[in-house]
């Protein structure tokens, strides 16, 4: 198999959809010799904010002299972006060779990749792999490690339909990666301490420090300090998380906390909106909306996106100037005085080039 071949038989794994259990990603791991409980691995879970304290801490540790792998969705830039050791992309070849050699499986996509990169990092010998989960925590196909560093970052409403309906539903899924003979590092939010005391061996509440950005940074810090490294002042930069290039504003926030996150940085904005159908539109864009004088919604290239005239329809409740634009390209060549770009990291994927 070459790149291309391979990238596009996990790529038609999508089609499967979002399987429930981890009997086959264990099972998969299993043939790879289990290469997960070779490693030292930070396992990250949260609503918003998680990607960040994965780069900020994986970078930090290679900062200081670690090898260090990084798992982060979804990609943006590059779909081998998911999969980096020091920064550096898991190269063609070897993600061509791992998906051929392992291509016998009924795995989702995404418990394929994750397979994948166990097998890559401790191939590779990694001191330590910073795993950021992809959605939930019990149920994620990356939580199949015996013992870890867990962390959890800020928690709220998303993915209901799989986590459940409310914020202590949604914690209590999230405190599937923890270990009992583990330690896990908790993101200010002491009214759910009670979910997650109980499930590891030593936990780390975070103290509230003002901001979003404070608390993650603090988050960071706290387990770099557990590991035995010097704190660090500042957060590393993601593709698409309040991300600026050339003037415009890229952020793939989807949910009311990344909303308020995102609006405190707004005002006067034209902007380009899309998002997926099944979302917390409304009130995503009863924060963001208001603080733009116009907005283009458009439709992006997903099969769970909302239309571009039903997000228009909504964004006209708190916007005066809305139109739709079903074509995201369309919508960001002919308007050359754009500043800002959110609500989808799939949109975000599709014009990101473009700006």
């Amino acid at each position: 198999m070459i790149y291309s071949e391979a990238l596009n038989f996990i790529l038609k794994k999508q089609s499967l959809g979002i399987k429930p259990g981890l009997a086959r990603v264990k099972k998969l791991l299993a043939d790879m010799g289990n290469p997960q409980d070779k490693i030292k691995v930070i396992h990250i879970a949260g609503t918003n904010g998680k990607g960040t304290v994965a780069k900020t801490i994986a970078d930090a540790l290679q900062n200081n002299g670690f090898k260090t792998g990084l798992f982060l969705s979804p990609w943006v830039v590059d779909y081998r972006e998911q999969i980096q050791i020091n920064g550096d992309y898991i190269s063609e070849d070897d993600f061509a060779s791992y998906v051929e050699e392992y291509s016998e499986n009924d795995c989702t996509e995404f418990e394929m990749l994750t397979a994948i990169m166990y097998k890559y990092f401790a191939d590779c010998s990694v001191d330590y792999a910073v795993v950021e989960c992809g959605m939930g925590g019990a149920g994620d196909a990356t939580n199949v490690e015996k013992e870890n560093l867990a962390v959890i970052t800020s928690i709220s409403l998303d993915h209901t339909d799989f986590l459940g309906s409310t914020v202590e539903k949604i914690a209590e899924e999230k405190s599937g990666i923890l270990r009992k003979n583990s330690a896990c590092v908790l993101y200010p939010c002491k009214d759910l301490k009670h979910i997650f005391e109980p499930e590891c061996k030593k936990l780390i509440c975070v103290e509230e420090q003002g901001s979003v950005y404070a608390n993650n940074l603090e988050t960071v810090n706290a387990v770099l300090s557990e590991i035995g490294v010097d704190k660090i002042g500042s957060l590393s930069p993601l593709p698409a998380r309040q991300e600026r290039i050339n003037g415009v504003l890229l952020d793939g926030g989807h949910n009311f906390e990344a909303a308020k996150a995102l609006a405190l940085l707004l005002n006067n904005e034209i902007a380009v909106i899309g998002m997926m159908g099944d979302k917390q539109v409304d009130e995503y864009l009863s924060v963001v909306a208001p603080k733009c004088r116009k907005i283009i919604a458009v439709t992006p290239d997903n099969p769970r996106a909302m239309p571009a005239e039903a997000l228009a329809e909504i964004a006209k409740k708190y916007c005066k100037d809305v139109t739709a634009c079903g074509n995201p390209r369309e919508a960001v060549i002919s308007n050359s005085n754009l500043t800002l770009v959110c609500g989808s990291f799939y949109l975000i994927r599709e014009i990101r080039n473009l700006i």
